[in-house]
């Protein structure tokens, strides 16, 4: 047998399975093996592999014993002259075993290779070739002078970025996540160290087979794409801490050559894992300070507006005004968790500035000499009762975290590469998927003999030849390939000659059940589930949205309403702006709503299972109206008010009154 490919899973089934379709066509015309242990997933991984894969050789583990552990209980049955060692969150190119194989057989002195490893966006991932850490190739990490002067040979050799990528040499070390060797330097070196548990066994190893006299080279003939640390992503894990035990095992290991060596090594692991731990605090951290910034400003416009008339802060007071508001809030907004396992949350930051005033008036009674005036603190926590959750309602809408469950309404601008029958069901699946956030401009097909047709209501805007330059002119920041009208060979190569667009690629395997990125698994199939009461029907929810309606319409009806009405009743015509307004009164005698399901024909209230009633009131606008297309059916139309209906918040309102605001706008 020629090739036993080996693939270690840990709750990465949606990425397992794109793997085994690319292996599989991979391993066409080789006569091979592929085996897959999992480690304890509990994602459906096991039952996937049974149900998809039945001819593919699985070892299930009762624990996760470690990447190390699980490959090599799989190379004790491997039987391939060659062995390949892949991670499961990859996609290998038709002729990427071919090409290795054909390697390893021209240079006999290679005994372990890698390739050239792609990032989803197609930039070179710098882990597929590197020097081992010795003293000065750390140091020049730790103190940044590689990442200064990446393309010097002096500072630079830490990921060899002065090296060519499209050229293939020997190296010191290679990326864990494909490592294809000979089963003569297994046997001769042995198998991995399981003293690594998730990192550092692949360096380890590079270096024993180079301390053996054998190669390890860097093949740039043919290439990956590597997802990265999904496994590690999906696990309780602290990966921060498992990589620099692991560099401080390897350390010990291969370069403790005196005193002084071990010292600096173990000084700069030590610098590095401090510098990461901080990384990983600097997020939360940048929300405490703009929310002390937010109240201190608010405390300063409120004595503006309320002392500056007749007196205002006791210079004496400064310190301790602008320091313990601040204090008390932030506070009341960490033990919420705002600033750990809710970070975005708007009910949980209204509630943290409730909480954080409270104690501030509490503290005036006690503190007679600070007791200025409770109506700056009214003030000012009106400001920041609007100002706190507000930042959260702006950073939920247009930077909204892959992990949360819900697409921005200002949808991801998305080309589907694949005009077929598979490219249309893809569509049609996105259509179906109110929640997800793509916004679907056009097309782009195999050649350009079909550009500036319309399927399925969308433009075939060019082909895999100029998609660099469509990608350019409609701002798309997702790609979605569809795997079956192109081979992951061609998929690779438009991903490569399109690294720098800032465009994110995506991959919807043959199976159409999931899209595939380097941020988040969207799945497409869901099982149907009948929500017994939907959000619009809370009575609190109801009582927000009512309020809402009456506030927004009260001042609209006040500033705007009149001068429409003057506009319609001089004769002139009234823009489509104009008669939105005209239907403010309506929502101030509560007859509709500012955000509601879209308006239905008698027969489709007839034929539909959801009564209107039970999907809100009729709104001026809604999930329906923004998402507007000309070929829209009206199966659609039900199914985004019944997603409304479903779903509604006061976020979800705020983002559709805000999307509406912004496509008037451009009218």
């Amino acid at each position: 047998m020629d090739l036993s490919v080996i693939i270690v899973n840990y709750n990465v089934r949606a990425f397992l399975e794109s793997a085994l379709i690319s292996v599989r066509k991979a391993m066409s015309g080789i006569d091979g093996e592929i085996i897959v242990v999992d480690n304890a997933s509990d994602d459906g991984s096991v039952e996937m592999m049974q149900q998809k894969f039945p001819d593919v050789s699985l070892i299930v583990n009762k624990q996760n014993t470690g990447f190390a552990a699980a490959n090599n209980l799989a190379m004790k049955s491997a039987r391939g002259r060659y062995l390949l060692l892949l991670n499961p969150d990859t996609l290998v190119q038709e002729d990427t075993f071919q090409s290795m194989i054909g390697v390893l057989e021209r240079r006999p002195d290679i005994g372990l290779a890698g390739c050239k490893i792609l990032n989803p966006d197609g930039t070179l991932q710098l882990a597929c070739r590197r020097s081992f850490p010795t003293p000065w190739v750390a140091f020049t990490k730790i103190a940044g002078l590689s990442a200064l002067f990446p393309h010097s040979p002096l500072f630079g050799k830490y990921n060899l970025a002065y090296l060519d990528p499209d050229q293939s040499y020997e190296v010191d070390a290679i990326s864990g996540s494909f490592m294809f060797l000979r089963r003569s330097v297994l046997e001769e070196v042995g198998s991995l160290d399981e003293q690594f548990f998730m990192y550092g066994e692949d360096l380890d190893w590079c270096y024993r087979i180079k301390s053996a006299g054998w190669k390890v080279f860097y093949v740039h003939e043919t290439q990956i794409i590597h997802y990265k640390g999904e496994s590690a992503r999906r696990s309780d894990l602290d990966e921060v801490k498992l990589f620099y035990q692991a560099m401080r095992v390897f350390v010990q290991k291969h370069l403790a050559r005196g005193l002084i060596s071990d010292a600096i090594l173990r000084v700069g692991i030590g610098l590095r894992e401090w510098i990461a731990f901080l990384a990983k605090l600097a997020k939360p951290l940048r929300a405490v300070v703009f929310d002390v910034l937010l109240v201190n400003v608010s405390l300063l416009l409120s004595e503006l507006l309320w002392f500056r008339v007749l007196f205002h802060f006791p210079e004496y007071a400064y310190p301790v005004t602008l320091t313990i508001p601040p204090l008390a809030v932030v506070s009341a907004l960490y033990f919420l968790g705002v600033y750990t396992t809710r970070r975005l949350s708007i009910s949980r930051a209204a509630g943290g500035v409730l909480i954080g005033y409270v104690i501030i008036s509490a503290l005036t009674f006690f503190f007679k000499q600070y007791g200025f005036s409770r109506m700056v603190m009214v003030i000012a926590g009106a400001m920041d009762i609007v100002l706190l959750p507000g930042w959260r309602v702006v950073a939920r809408t247009f930077f909204r975290s892959p992990a949360t469950k819900r697409g921005s309404l200002f949808g991801r601008r998305t080309l589907i590469v694949g005009a077929d029958a598979s490219g249309q069901e893809v569509l049609r699946k996105l259509r179906t998927r109110v929640d997800d956030g793509y916004d679907v401009v056009g097309f782009i097909d195999v050649n350009r003999k079909r550009v500036g047709e319309r399927v399925a209501g969308v433009e075939i805007l060019g082909s895999i030849d100029n998609i660099g330059k469509v990608i350019l002119e409609q701002k798309a920041s997702e790609v979605i390939f569809s795997t079956d009208i192109l081979s992951y060979t061609d998929i690779l190569t438009v991903i490569g000659r399109s690294r720098n667009r800032a465009v994110n690629f995506r991959l919807v395997p043959s199976s159409l059940e999931v899209i595939i990125g380097k941020t988040h698994i969207d799945e497409l199939d869901d099982i149907p589930l009948v929500d017994i009461e939907y959000n619009i029907n809370r009575p609190l929810n109801r009582l927000v949205k009512r309020l809402v309606d009456l506030s927004i319409s009260s001042i609209l009806l006040t500033v705007v309403y009149p001068l429409i009405l003057m506009q319609k009743n001089s004769g002139n015509a009234v823009s489509k702006t104009g008669k939105t307004v005209l239907l403010l009164p309506r929502v101030w005698r509560g007859e509709m709503s500012l955000v509601g399901p879209a308006g239905r024909t008698a027969a489709a209230d007839r034929g539909n299972a959801v009564s209107s009633w039970y999907l809100g009131k009729p709104g001026i606008t809604g999930l329906a109206q923004v998402r507007h297309r000309n070929d829209r059916t009206q199966e659609e139309v039900e199914r985004y008010n019944v997603y409304y209906a479903k779903n509604q918040t006061l976020l979800l309102d705020l983002e559709i009154l805000m999307k509406s605001f912004i496509d008037l706008m451009k009218q």
